[in-house]
């Protein structure tokens, strides 16, 4: 198998020769825009030799929509129209997509990374502005989800049509068991969560669905249950949910993941033995067959590459 063929084996819950890996990082600012944040993830690509690349979205965290820009009131959420499909937001990440995906040229799966709707409007605002408008408005916040996820659309759409991704990596958040029940959940984020990954699966079969659990956080996964999409990647040290019990929980899909992403982890902190005795034990446990190692969500920046290489050689070894 080569590396595209090993990565869509996975996902399509095949047996592969052996398990695909790939990690990734926050690019610094010299390098989170224009053609150098594509030759960073080039470059990262490269030396690391790993199965395939997941873009970042560094320089486009927020959303750049003129009422979250200027919102004083949660009234003037209804006022809120989206972006459109040309706007630079939504054109420049196409564009660095495309780049990057001409110039794997065809030797590895491309995944760009996708925000859901709540997240980018907290990206934009804060975590205190998102809950101030949910508390006092719900119903206008659903509505400004549903204008934001008409934008995230026409990104998925540019993303896999026009520059040739195989999927997006869709990342949710928000979920933290101190922040929403879930029944609240449900009904205030999941329509949006699901509106854009629901149209990503008509245009790609190969997307993954990233249950974010970066700031350390528990989150309330079972909203997330039965969101489609072709693998989960889940926090397994922060939900404290190994691979095994994980596919389990998410009716036996593919899995992305293993490896705790913090500095305290393995990952960063083993020594090539521990790492590669970890790496061994986790093939051994999960199989080759629907499963691709990958961390809870982005390593470290200063994390040596040569702890990516004894991970690939030990996986290639097996």
């Amino acid at each position: 198998m080569n590396k595209k063929m090993r990565v869509l084996a996975a996902l399509e819950n095949r047996e592969t020769d052996h398990v695909p890996a790939a990690f990734w990082f926050h690019f610094p600012a010299d390098k989170a825009e224009g053609q150098a944040c594509v030759d960073a993830h080039l470059q990262w690509y490269r030396d690391t030799d790993q199965d395939f690349i997941k873009i970042m979205c560094d320089g486009y965290f927020g959303y750049p929509n003129e009422t979250l820009e200027k919102l004083a009131d949660v009234s003037e959420l209804y006022k809120m129209k989206p972006l459109g499909e040309n706007h630079p937001f939504i054109r420049e990440q196409v564009e660095r997509a495309a780049a990057i995906v001409k110039a794997a040229d065809g030797e590895c799966c491309v995944f760009y990374n996708v925000f859901c709707p709540l997240s980018f409007f907290r990206l934009q605002t804060s975590w205190e502005k998102m809950m101030e408008c949910m508390k006092a408005d719900p119903e206008a916040m659903k509505y400004a989800c549903g204008v934001i996820a008409q934008d995230a659309k026409a990104l998925v759409k540019g993303l896999i049509e026009e520059a040739g991704c195989d999927g997006i990596y869709y990342c949710v958040q928000n979920a933290e068991t101190f922040r929403f029940t879930a029944e609240e959940y449900r009904s205030l984020v999941t329509p949006s969560d699901k509106d854009v990954l629901d149209y990503a699966n008509t245009l790609s079969t190969h997307n993954i669905l990233h249950c974010c659990g970066w700031g350390g956080d528990k989150n309330r996964v079972e909203v997330w249950q039965d969101y489609e999409a072709a693998a989960i990647n889940w926090a397994v040290y922060v939900e404290d949910m190994d691979i095994p019990s994980g596919r389990q929980f998410f009716a036996g899909k593919p899995a992305l993941g293993g490896f705790d992403n913090r500095k305290e982890g393995i990952l960063y902190s083993g020594k090539e033995e521990e790492i590669r005795k970890f790496t061994r034990e986790l093939i051994e446990t999960c199989g080759k067959k629907g499963f691709l190692l990958g961390a809870d969500c982005t390593i470290p920046s200063d994390l040596p590459v040569e702890h990516i290489h004894w991970v690939l050689e030990t996986a290639r070894s097996m």
